[in-house]
């Protein structure tokens, strides 16, 4: 193994590395933000504050879409800045890199994750790969080379995966396309609708974060600014927690469909594990208020929440890097073994 050791877990929404040799995490928005065209003026979090409120000439680029890269030539860009600013000096004397990546996605669609770093000017000596459940499981503290079954369902910014893993392999995966920035349209288009109030992507996921909860059992209020449509002037408006349960609560019950959906096709000894072991919520979405009540509610497990469920992925990461004996969890994409 190379002296230099680096994760990566490219979420829709937060960028995060890790530094094996000096255990540092860099965990920030997975944005980018170029001034003229092409050149760099902000990246993460700062570029994140720009977002809705630059200029013309600044772009603000997101360049993972829905849980894979859409924009290749951003993301680039994003990776060089954020290994620079974790190693604190050029490309030079890089080493060995796994990144983690969603289960159920193509091929190709994989192999862009591993191309994001090869071809990038950071000079990586091996890459690997990880399956994202794989690197999430072992984040929560899960053996996942145990023949016990367990169920990690990872909400994300632009996806949910719901995955079922036995024997250090997965058994089970689906990736739907709703978290929590479907959750923020839905709350911008009802504030819109009853409001005739216009607000940001921001400010809507503010009012989740203050307001959002899964049981309807919040009385709280949040005072949202916007552009008044038909004044067409700034104003404000108080939005209550039961507004935005309205909002929420159909992707909610689609996501807990799609759990069940899992169950159903689950093997009945697997089934019985996760029975034991009840469900993992991962993912910075899972951290709505009551989620947990409600997968209970509709599924009968028990639930399993993270401290830190944003982490969880890039934490799996560092010990798979950490420990020798979780090498076999990691391999080279299946187009690249032949190159």
């Amino acid at each position: 193994m190379a002296q230099h050791l680096y994760g990566i877990d490219l979420g829709t929404s937060n960028f995060k590395i890790f530094s094996l040799t000096n255990k540092k995490t860099i965990n920030e928005k997975n944005v980018i933000a170029k001034k003229n065209r092409d050149e760099v003026f902000q990246y993460g979090d700062p570029a994140f504050e720009m977002y809705e409120k630059a200029p013309s000439n600044i772009d603000i680029t997101f360049p993972v879409k829905f849980g894979v890269i859409a924009d290749i030539r951003n993301m680039d860009s994003l990776f060089e800045c954020f290994f620079k600013k974790l190693n604190g000096k050029s490309f030079s004397g890089s080493g060995d890199f796994c990144i983690a990546v969603p289960t159920d996605i193509t091929e190709v669609e994989k192999r862009a994750f591993y191309d994001m770093i090869a071809e990038s000017r950071v000079r990586a000596k091996h890459i690997n790969v990880v399956e994202k459940p794989i690197a999430d499981a072992v984040g929560v503290g899960i053996d996942v080379d145990s023949p016990k079954g367990n169920l990690i369902v990872n909400i994300g910014s632009d996806t949910t995966e719901i995955s079922v893993i036995s024997l250090g392999g997965i058994v089970l995966s689906k990736l739907i396309k709703i978290g929590g920035s479907k959750l923020d349209e839905a709350i911008c288009s009802i504030v819109r609708k009853k409001y005739n109030l216009i607000i940001g992507r921001r400010t809507a996921e503010q009012i989740k974060i203050n307001l959002a909860d899964a049981m309807n059992t919040s009385e709280d209020t949040y005072v949202a600014y916007g552009r008044n449509i038909v004044t067409g002037l700034p104003t404000s408006k108080e939005i209550s927690s039961s507004l935005v349960y309205e909002a929420i609560s159909e992707h909610l019950h689609s996501i807990i469909d799609s759990v069940k959906v899992i169950l159903e096709r689950t093997p009945p000894e697997l089934a019985a594990d996760i029975i034991s072991t009840g469900v993992y919520l991962t993912g910075g979405s899972s951290q709505i208020n009551n989620l947990d009540v409600l997968v209970n509610k509709e599924t009968g497990l028990d639930v399993n929440l993270d401290d830190n469920p944003e982490e969880t992925v890039i934490r799996g990461i560092a010990e798979i890097l950490s420990d020798d004996k979780m090498s076999g969890l990691m391999y080279v994409p299946r187009e690249k073994q032949y190159n």
